[in-house]
């Protein structure tokens, strides 16, 4: 303990508060403790918008940390919060992701409506700072972010820390964030900043090595397509999953391109390379597990070309239009690139730092935890395309299907609290998943059964032909055979003359589809952002006018209640 000597020249007053201060400031900090916070509690309100759960995860973490100082943080899901709320606000925090070309998450599509709208109040009396998480593989990067920022500008909230907008490597940048915020509110005086606690167990950032039990094509010999079931071993892991969650899966690239690739090199590619985490690895493993060879970006492409002699390059990167870049980078991976455009690179470091970290695809889990006790499935559509005279695939789907064997594919559990079984085994579901969209209602009905429920379930689910392309057909037969899938709407798009989406059987059967809504049921959406999750929203839209007798106004506030209610999710990609 510190103490005060009898001869400094303070009173006794003076010297208890010194004492009170050494105790209570120094002291911890000496030992590498937190220092107790001073002066009154700091309101902070953090709103997150998460599609996938990396924005309420970031949002959890600050808000242990902050909550560790002199702050008081709650932290809203922008799907309960309302813009007239803000008139309480002092301080706020925005974390949001971005969905589909540029929109918000779905739990942040009302807030932004209601905070662009000529009616948003005024937040003068307000400081914020925002959080964008994005990839810059798309056109709209951070989009949300950016309009969220702007917004509260506009309206004359004032930024206490210029908007962050991260790409799919977000976690030192929002460290950095979160610092920046404490430096300027007084965090860093008070406490010396303790790094985020290692994450014990397995995890994104140590993921576990899953042996692969079973693994099998869904479609016949003579579809199109390739759609594989498979089934990864949990045990000895400890890690746990509600249906409804997702599995990251860490891939692996092409060995035989890897090596193309590096021959393709002007350097000696033998050395060794240091990975992030300071661990020393060979070039051929750096590429193999680490780096991502597959997408070109604009970015990559415009730093190839300062160090190619390629006119072509040059005469794509001076027409200053990132569009035509866009074009150039369409079906081609970094192979094209290393072949065709060789560049004057010094050694391994010279080309890494221009590639992304190799990242981690997420799959909807399409298994009960409880019926396939140590174990998680997943349902994957296997990508294979053919562009510029060579065969190319998805990278994590073609490491299942062509590359697996003798591996342990390393993943983790992704929480997804935004996709989740109705709470009351009463209520009915809808649930709509053409494709591989079938994965998490497989995992639902599964779940639904193994519980016991009284509710009703209705599937739709489509895919181009019944006689190839019918996921889990006798599954789903066993359901409504035992009378747990109460309806099945099938929608085979190629099996007529004019192509049937499931869409389309909505609209078919909205008078029934609105008594359900009616009723309580909660409304599932699983499958493509782009298209198909957009079509599904306009049918259900539809309905709920047609049979509903609603306005367009009043169908949209319809669906708006069933969102707030929780009773309208998508897990979509």
């Amino acid at each position: 303990m510190i103490t005060i000597p009898n001869d400094a020249p303070f009173d006794d007053k003076q010297k208890a508060w010194l004492e009170d201060f050494f105790k209570q400031q120094i002291e911890p900090l000496i030992k590498g403790g937190v220092a107790a916070p001073m002066g009154p509690a700091v309101p902070v309100t953090v709103l997150f918008g998460s599609q996938t759960g990396n924005a309420e995860g970031i949002a959890k973490k600050l808000a242990k940390k902050f909550s560790k100082l002199n702050f008081v943080v709650t932290v809203i899901d922008l799907a309960d919060y309302e813009v007239e709320q803000l008139a309480n606000e002092d301080k706020v925090l925005i974390i949001t992701s971005t969905y589909g070309d540029g929109e918000p998450p779905d739990s942040a599509a009302d807030f932004h409506e209601a905070l662009m709208a000529d009616s948003a109040p005024s937040l003068e009396h307000i400081s914020y700072s925002v959080l964008s998480l994005g990839d810059t593989e798309y056109p709209d990067f951070c989009q949300c972010g950016i309009e969220f920022d702007e917004r509260f500008s506009e309206l004359g909230a004032v930024a206490v820390v210029p908007r962050v907008d991260c790409d799919v490597e977000y976690e030192s940048l929002a460290q950095k964030w979160q610092n920046d915020l404490l430096d300027i509110w007084g965090g860093a005086q008070q406490v010396l900043v303790e790094e985020d606690e290692e994450e014990l167990g397995y995890s994104k950032t140590n993921p576990f090595p899953a042996k692969v039990l079973n693994m099998y094509n869904l479609n016949s010999d003579d579809a199109e397509k390739e759609t594989y079931h498979i089934e990864l071993s949990l045990e000895g892991s400890e890690l746990t999953y509600e249906v409804g969650d997702a599995l990251g899966v860490y891939p692996r690239n092409d060995e035989a391109v890897v090596d193309e690739l590096m021959a393709a090199f002007p350097f000696n590619i033998n050395s060794d390379v240091e990975l992030s985490s300071g661990k020393e690895v060979s070039l051929r493993e750096a590429l193999i597990e680490h780096y991502d060879i597959t997408n070109l970006n604009v970015n990559l492409v415009k730093a190839w070309q300062a160090r190619s002699g390629s006119p072509y390059l040059r005469s794509l990167v001076e027409a200053k239009d990132d569009k035509l870049i866009e074009n150039f980078c369409w079906g081609r991976n970094l192979i094209d690139l290393a072949k065709e455009y060789p560049a004057d690179f010094s050694d391994a470091e010279d080309v890494l730092e221009l590639l992304k970290k190799l990242q981690p695809r997420l799959y909807s889990i399409s298994s009960s935890p409880y019926v396939h006790e140590g174990q998680v499935h997943l349902t994957i559509a296997i990508v294979r395309y053919h562009t510029y005279d060579r065969q190319r695939g998805g990278v994590c789907s073609t490491y299942f299907s062509d590359r697996v064997e003798g591996q342990s594919p390393r993943v983790y559990v992704h929480e997804n609290k935004a996709f989740r079984l109705a709470a009351s085994s009463d209520d009915p579901l809808i649930m709509v998943g053409p494709g591989t969209g079938i994965a998490p209602f497989r995992a639902f009905l599964e779940q639904r059964e193994y519980d016991k429920v009284s509710g009703d379930n209705w599937l739709f689910f489509g895919n181009p032909h019944e006689a190839t392309d019918y996921l889990y057909q006798d599954q789903l037969a066993k359901y409504q055979s035992s009378g747990l899938l109460t309806k099945l709407s099938t929608a085979f798009s190629r099996d007529q003359d004019h192509k049937i989406y499931v869409q389309d059987r909505m609209r078919e059967q909205g008078s029934e589809l609105w008594s359900w809504l009616e009723k309580g049921a909660y409304f599932y959406v699983c499958g493509d952002a782009s298209r198909m999750a957009k079509d599904v929203d306009k049918a259900l839209h539809d309905v709920i006018a047609e049979h509903g007798k609603m306005s367009a106004d009043e169908a949209v506030a319809y669906v708006k209640k069933m969102k707030k209610d929780k009773r309208y999710s998508r897990d979509v990609y």
